[in-house]
This record gives structure tokens, sequence and C-alpha cells, in this order.
């Protein structure tokens, strides 16, 4: 069953921002506080190192020491 919830004493400042907010995103402030409030409580999956290293490769990324030697032939070509 849904539940009503209020946030009293509001700051002004912060209404304004998630106004703001609420229209860059094309919904209302309701809409808006519904997406946030969402958002904060869905478990998302914590990649792990080996899966961040294999997502990074697979982007093809050149290493600094990749770079560097592209450098050094860019400049011993001059």
């Amino acid at each position: 069953m849904p539940v009503n919830l209020s946030i009293k004493n509001t700051p002004d400042k912060v209404v304004r921002k998630l106004r703001r907010r609420a229209e860059r995103n094309h919904r209302s402030l309701q809409g808006e506080l519904m997406a946030i409030i969402t958002d904060a409580v869905e478990e998302k999956p914590r990649l792990t190192a080996a899966e961040i290293l294999r997502q990074t490769r697979q982007l093809g990324l050149s290493s600094p020491s990749d770079s560097a030697s592209i450098v050094r032939s860019d400049r011993d070509a001059r």
C-alpha cells in the first residue's frame, strides 16, 4: 500500500534547486523526488577490480607507456 511522505522545513534554496532539476529532467517536483528516492534505495551491484579492468581494456585505451612511445615517435619524426 502506498504511503505519503512529507519533508518539513525544507530550505528555499534546496526547493529551488530541486525545481530546476525537475525541469531539466522534464518531471514534476513530485516525480523528481520519487526518482531520487527510488534511485537511492535500489540495490546496485558493485564492480570488482577485475570487472573494472576488463571494461577498461574493452575501451581500447592506451597505457601511459604506449602514450610515451607515441610522443617519442612524433618528436623523432620532426
